[in-house]
């Protein structure tokens, strides 16, 4: 190579899913019938009114040129209105919410906005790995915190606090859980915003999860002075049926909303408007909507159990989100072999939980996104190819 990449590049690989999905495009160019039940990749589509909005808008020869850094009116009060709504949050949208083009890019823009090279940040293990990923790209020291099954993968204050945290800048926690399917809640919010203030660390929930296969809506700007130390990011990647869309935002007090929009600023120039306007459009989806689409996760939850009953892992059947994740059985040594057996032998692609961090190697991860024959096939692979064997 004539011209070296940054050093920064050094510090991260390529993303686990991107070299999977290279492979699995390998194998079926090789003629195999690979089933991905890796990724959590919505397959419903958003609403019908959302749409039909968004066709509606982008015909309107105005509507093509560039936008605001920091969303429409209407998206923002969209966004408050709906907070309110599901998770008796107040929230300003003038001052309050900032719309990004998806709450994994936000995940970035706030890691660039506040932490400087050699600051710590908290992150959870397991937990997503954008998280840590980022915080090298930014310079920071990643500086992991045990979630444990038996402690309802919820961290441990009084284990994190033993250390030195005069150094940690910033926390992600992630409720409802990924990958676990742990549920929040108000009392382990208000814990985490208590921790946030005694050591003056910025507490960064990520919640795009809490409308599939969940009820019990909670966000941690509900708790008391959440807003002087908690941002709080959401997605209609996962809620919505719009990954593909890339609209998301964050929320909280409007001086972390000025240097979240300093950086999003120099990166972006937003996000088409008839997007935005089809997004107001989602976001006033009736309740009876996301019912319907949890009533079809439901049933294929019914059949991911099957599987994970099949390959005899463990797991808990009151976790929600688009996973079920599972706890594999003793005889087991290797998670990663494992994982890769399924694949090679059954053409069946689950995730590995490893790659969620050490407290992950002995889970696995089964994505709800994909169809009820498409389940049962893998299913019926995975019971003649693996678990007769075993």
């Amino acid at each position: 190579m004539k011209v070296k990449p940054a050093e920064r590049t050094a510090s991260v690989q390529e993303y686990y899913f991107s070299q999977k999905l290279r492979q699995i495009d390998q194998m079926r160019k090789a003629g195999a019938d690979v089933i991905n039940l890796g990724i959590g990749s919505p397959d419903q589509p958003p609403s019908e009114n959302t749409v039909v909005r968004l066709a509606g808008e982008a015909a309107k020869p105005t509507g093509h040129g560039y936008q605001s850094y920091n969303g429409i009116p209407a998206l923002r009060k969209a966004f408050s209105e709906w907070y309110k709504k599901y998770f008796n949050v107040d929230l300003d949208p003038e001052s309050e919410i900032l719309p990004l083009m998806g709450s994994k890019e936000g995940i970035m823009h706030i890691s660039m906005a506040f932490v400087n090279p050699g600051d710590e940040v908290l992150i959870p293990n397991p937990g997503y790995p954008t998280y840590s990923s980022v915080t090298k790209l930014v310079g920071g020291i990643i500086r992991n915190y045990n979630l444990d099954e038996n402690k309802g993968w919820t961290p441990d204050f009084k284990e994190i606090e033993k250390s030195d945290l005069s150094k940690v800048k910033l926390m992600w926690i992630n409720y409802p859980n990924m990958p676990t399917g742990a549920k929040g809640s108000l009392k382990l919010y208000e814990e985490i915003v208590g921790f946030g203030l005694k050591h003056n660390i910025l507490i960064c929930n990520d919640n795009p999860y809490s409308f599939i296969l969940n009820n019990e809506y909670h966000s941690i700007l509900s708790a008391a002075g959440a807003k002087e130390i908690a941002l709080e990011l959401n997605s209609l990647s996962k809620s919505h049926n719009m990954a593909g869309w890339r609209i998301g935002m964050v929320a909280g007090n409007h001086d972390y909303i000025v240097s979240i929009l300093k950086v999003k600023s120099n990166m972006d120039s937003g996000m088409f408007r008839a997007m935005q306007e089809a997004a107001v459009e989602a976001l006033n989806n009736p309740p009876s909507w996301y019912e319907k689409v949890n009533s079809v996760y439901l049933k294929r939850r019914v059949i991911v159990e099957e599987i994970m009953d099949l390959l005899k892992c463990s797991f808990d059947k009151k976790q929600s989100g688009l996973f079920v994740w599972g706890r594999l059985p003793e005889e087991v040594t290797s998670c990663e072999d494992f994982v890769e057996e399924i694949l090679t032998k059954g053409n069946v692609f689950i995730t590995p939980g490893f790659i969620f961090g050490s407290n992950g190697e002995r889970y696995i991860r089964i994505s709800l996104c994909a169809d009820e024959d498409k389940l049962k096939e893998a299913r019926f692979r995975i019971n003649e190819k693996i678990a007769s064997s075993r």
